[in-house]
This record gives structure tokens, C-alpha cells and sequence, in this order.
């Protein structure tokens, strides 16, 4: 029998050459090309936040940008598996030149550089601009919700509140009360201790006391701004997490109740550019619209011609601001079923006593007003899928509405740089990055 020839195999080979890093991936993948971004860019906004005048010196923030970037891209979030990845993956290996920073420094880095992620969400856009990727004819918004960096069980409602505030501060006056009673025995409970340090059991219950204390204020605070009642007392069932507080208990479809954020973005209808968003801790939609749409143009430095969004925005006041703005608005005003038959579309002039909802419920029976409001769902839906299945981000790991806000434009700046990477314009824009002064700006600039 003939014997069969196998390729030669030798873990033990020695390489004669020393090997670049630089053939360890694909010069047209995604490394490579956020890699050349990274290089072009002027990282003055993270170069700032280091202003450590001695101990061991950091990790370049480009180097951690770009391991950060990649991770977001590739769906790998956590700090300790970008720890793993950075020894295991050539991809990562690469961007890092082979360093290994552990979890602890890239969970810093992110941390620390909170400012800088709207600034890099800009950059990320106005480079999509000057690839022809957002042309701003037709603009859709929505919102998601997505899970905080909460748990369930860390969390309580102000009657709940109200009887454990009560019965804590008894525990804690009964401890106190007996400690002052049993001076005679502090020589045994505290040893060679001074005697005046606090048993650990009033600790705990002072700590919990003091976190209780702390959300009941906040929700009756929040109560009193909403109802404008200076006597206004929050519902029995509002709730307050521990973890997150400003983080809200919201209904998500694939997750039923969660604590969580409501992301809002502004999507360009031609490549699916996001070129607006914001993060609130609302439950529903409608306050976020005027805020996306202004911002648009702040982005952008331009109106878009039209701008499409659900049933969750729909409002007289909304409609004002769109129609002020001279922008040709498709807003749902009810939300329909799936099976619902199409209504007929009117004929003859516009009554003139229509208020604005139902002059737009009018618009959108039109055969151009379903043609226009049915682009809604391509362009705006689909980067929500993108978003959490094909990169896996369900959940925030910082904490805190405005680290939250940071995290979800670093999630938004990854998903245009993304777009701008398929587009085949990304070389041709890198390239000229500097030259058009495209740099990143800190927050607020």
C-alpha cells in the first residue's frame, strides 16, 4: 500500500528570522484597520487624563484603544476575558504588540477615559461623513432597552423602604443601647482593641440603614420635580436599586423586567450610520425625540430632510418641534397590529381643525406616507440587532448614568467605524484623516 504524504509537522522548529507582528493578520481585516485609525488619530483628549507625575509608567492609551475598540467590535466586553484574548488571540496580540495589560488596567482605562468616548463617537461620524456614508435624506430614531449593571435583588420599593428604614434604626438603637449597658464585658468582646471601635453587626446595619436612607430621599426628591408638588410622596411600589440607582426597572421584550437604560439613536437611512444618541433612564420614548433631533444637526452640521419614528414619540409638542425645524416628519400615532388591514386613504382637503396628531395620522394613510414610515423598521431596526446579537452587547458594564452614556458612544462610535470598514472607503479615509483634521475632541468642545 502506497503510504500517504503529509505536510511536514514540528512544534519544536525553530524560526530563523525574527516574525513582525504585522504578518500575524490580515493587512485588509479589521485589526489592521482599526490599527491605521487609531495611528491617525489625535489621542490629545486621552493623553490629558494621565497626569500622573511619578510611579510606574502606564500603557499608551493607543495601544488600549485600540484592544478596546477591537473587543467592542468583536463582541468580548468584559475586562477579564480582553485579558485572556490579549494571550490567546493574534488579533489582539497584534494591536497590543504582544503587552498584557491585566484586567484591572483595561477596566481602568476605560474608567478613566469617560470623556473621551463622545469625542471618539463624533470622530467615528465624521469620518462615515466624509466616506459619503450619511447623507441625511431620511433619518429614522428609536429606542432599546438594555440591562444595567444592576441585580434584581439589590433593589427595594419605598414602602419597603419606609419598613425597613424603621425597623433597622431600632436594631441599631437596641445595639447601641446594650453596648452602653455591658461596658464590663468590652475587655472580652474587643480584646486588646481600644474598645471604642464599632462591633461589626451595627457597622453592617448603620451601612444599610445610611443606603436606605439615601434612596428613599432620592426617590422623594424625583417625586416632588415631577409632580412640581413640594409635598408630592412617591408611590408605594417605586423602586430604587442599590447598585444602579439611577438605573430603572423597564420592560424589555426578550428579557421581561429588567433594571436597565433606554439608548435612543438617529440612523442615516443610506448605510445605516448612527448620527445621533443619547441614553435615558425614561421607560418610554417620547421625551427623547426634540433632544435626538437637534443633536442631529449639532453632529452632523446639517437638518435631515426627513425623519421617521414609532408610535413612542408620537406628541403634539414633538410634532411642533419637527414641524419648527421645517423637517418632513412620518411619526406613528398609534401602534398597530401586524394583522391590522391598512386604514383607506382620505380624500379631499385637509380640515383645517385637525390638530397636529391627527393631521400626521392623516399623512401616514397616504399611499407616500406608508411607502415613507414603512423605511423605518431597515433602517433604524437592524442596528439594534447588530448591536446586541451580532456583538453581543446586552448589558452595560460601568455603572451610573453618565458612565453609561460614555459606554454606549464608545458601542455607537464601534458600529460606525464597523460600517465605515465595509463601505470599502475605509483606506481612502484613513488616510486622509489627518490631513482633513478630523481629531478627536473632548466632550463639550
Amino acid at each position: 500500500m502506497r503510504t500517504k504524504t503529509f505536510r511536514p509537522y514540528d512544534q519544536d522548529s525553530l524560526l530563523l528570522m525574527p516574525p513582525s507582528l504585522h504578518d500575524w493578520v490580515d493587512p485588509d481585516g479589521l485589526a489592521a484597520f482599526l490599527s491605521d485609525l487609531v495611528d491617525e488619530l489625535d489621542l490629545a483628549p486621552f493623553l490629558a487624563a494621565h497626569d500622573e507625575p511619578r510611579g510606574r509608567p502606564p500603557y499608551h492609551p493607543r495601544l488600549m484603544l485600540k484592544v478596546l475598540l477591537y473587543g467592542y467590535a468583536s463582541g468580548i466586553t468584559s475586562s477579564r476575558k480582553l485579558e485572556e484574548r490579549l494571550g490567546a488571540d493574534v488579533g489582539f496580540m497584534f494591536l497590543a504588540g504582544q503587552a498584557r495589560p491585566d484586567h484591572k488596567t483595561i477596566a481602568e482605562f476605560r474608567r478613566r477615559h469617560l470623556a473621551a468616548f463622545e469625542g471618539l463617537f463624533l470622530t467615528a461620524l465624521r469620518l462615515c461623513q466624509a466616506a459619503g456614508l450619511a447623507k441625511l435624506g431620511r433619518v429614522a430614531i428609536d429606542g432599546t432597552k438594555l440591562k444595567a449593571n444592576a441585580s434584581k435583588h439589590k433593589a427595594m420599593s419605598y414602602g419597603r423602604m419606609a419598613e425597613r428604614e424603621a425597623a433597622l434604626a431600632a436594631e441599631v438603637k437596641a445595639i447601641l443601647d446594650e453596648a452602653e449597658a455591658v461596658d464590663a464585658e468590652e475587655d472580652a468582646r474587643y480584646g486588646d482593641a481600644r474598645g471604642d471601635e464599632l462591633p461589626e453587626e451595627l457597622r453592617r446595619r448603620e451601612t444599610r440603614l445610611a443606603r436606605i436612607r439615601e434612596a428613599k430621599a432620592a426617590l422623594e426628591r424625583e417625586a416632588r420635580e415631577r409632580s412640581g408638588d413640594p409635598e408630592a410622596v412617591p408611590e408605594a411600589k417605586a423602586q430604587r436599586n442599590f447598585t444602579d440607582p439611577d438605573s430603572r426597572i423597564m420592560h424589555s421584550k426578550p428579557d421581561g423586567w429588567i433594571y436597565g437604560y433606554n439608548p435612543q439613536i438617529a440612523v442615516d437611512d443610506g448605510h445605516q450610520v448612527i448620527v445621533a444618541t443619547t441614553v435615558s433612564a425614561d421607560t418610554t420614548d417620547t421625551a427623547a425625540l426634540p433632544g435626538v433631533v437637534d443633536q442631529i444637526e449639532t453632529n452632523t452640521g446639517r437638518r435631515p430632510r426627513k425623519v421617521l419614528a414609532d408610535a413612542g414619540y408620537a406628541s403634539d409638542d414633538n410634532l411642533a418641534h419637527l414641524d419648527a425645524r421645517g423637517i418632513d416628519a412620518y411619526v406613528a400615532t398609534r401602534r398597530d397590529r401586524h394583522s391590522a388591514k391598512a386604514p383607506t386613504a382620505p380624500r379631499g382637503r385637509i380640515p383645517t381643525r385637525l390638530s397636529r396628531r391627527e393631521r400626521m395620522a392623516r399623512k401616514l394613510t397616504t399611499k407616500r406616507g406608508r411607502a415613507e414610515y414603512r423605511r423605518r423598521k431597515a433602517i433604524v431596526e437592524p442596528v439594534f440587532g447588530q448591536t446586541k446579537e451580532a456583538r453581543g452587547f446586552r448589558r452595560f458594564r460601568l455603572r451610573g448614568r453618565v458612565k453609561v452614556t460614555a459606554e454606549w458612544h464608545l458601542v455607537c462610535a464601534v458600529h460606525n467605524l464597523g460600517k465605515l470598514f465595509r463601505s470599502g472607503q475605509a483606506g481612502r479615509v484613513v488616510g486622509a484623516t489627518r490631513a482633513a483634521g478630523l481629531v478627536m475632541q473632548p466632550a463639550g468642545a
